[in-house]
């Protein structure tokens, strides 16, 4: 997401920031991650600057050497949150098989069996607090569809595999288990109730099970 915003800037006329030094890419990662911390427990708009380089041990000079505004830091945090997704659901790169979905959906269930209970997504709940933010929906929708994508490929590598459906979009099918997901979640802290994650997770394997092909019975042979 580096490069896009480096793209955008250069289309708009802007001066791309020359790379970072490890110093300087640590003292970033600091101020993200301060952020994204923040904005996880007490949401976008009750986190202020001054508190985020507090916790991240940077002054503000740092603050707008490395991003132009406070819209600039709150993207980089969408990304960080979508890194960090992917990073706890590794084999999201493997589910192109029944057994690979399978596998993926434990592995997002088995994150969120925690002791206090249900909890939120939280790029999900950086959606839900920017999505009338005409700033930010651009941003969220490339967020979230590097979430889909390797579910979509794996999706596609089925439907080629004859495993789905010629007419399976496997596109609007990541979309769909992605919305799932986060719908769960939401539902789960309503409820206050992980079943309804749970619930909602495999109710999404269920529908895509049935755009599984069917199986061919072999043809009796001839006596």
């Amino acid at each position: 997401m580096a490069v896009t915003r480096t793209l955008e800037k250069a289309a708009t006329g802007e001066t791309p920031r020359p790379p970072l030094s490890p110093r300087g890419l640590g003292s970033r990662t600091a101020i993200v991650d301060a952020a994204a911390t923040m904005m996880r427990h007490s949401g976008v708009a009750s986190t202020s600057l001054d508190d985020v380089l507090a916790a991240a041990g940077c002054g503000k000079s740092q603050l707008y050497h490395y991003f132009d505004d406070r819209a600039d830091l709150i993207r980089a945090v969408i990304d960080r949150q979508v890194e960090l997704i992917l990073a706890a659901q590794p084999a999201i790169h493997h589910a192109d098989s029944w057994a690979g979905l399978r596998r993926w959906a434990d592995q997002v269930l088995e994150s969120h069996r925690v002791v206090d209970g249900p909890f939120a997504c939280p790029l999900g709940s950086m959606a839900a607090e920017l999505k009338n933010d005409d700033a930010y929906l651009p941003h969220l929708d490339a967020a979230f569809r590097r979430w889909e994508e390797p579910l979509a490929r794996g999706l596609e590598v089925m439907r080629e595999r004859g495993q789905l459906t010629r007419q399976s979009n496997p596109d609007r099918l990541a979309q769909s288990i992605v919305a799932a997901v986060q719908g769960g979640l939401m539902m789960a802290q309503i409820h206050d109730d992980g079943a309804v994650f749970e619930d909602a997770v495999e109710n999404a394997l269920l529908s895509l099970r049935r755009r599984a092909t069917p199986r061919r019975r072999p043809v009796a042979a001839k006596s």
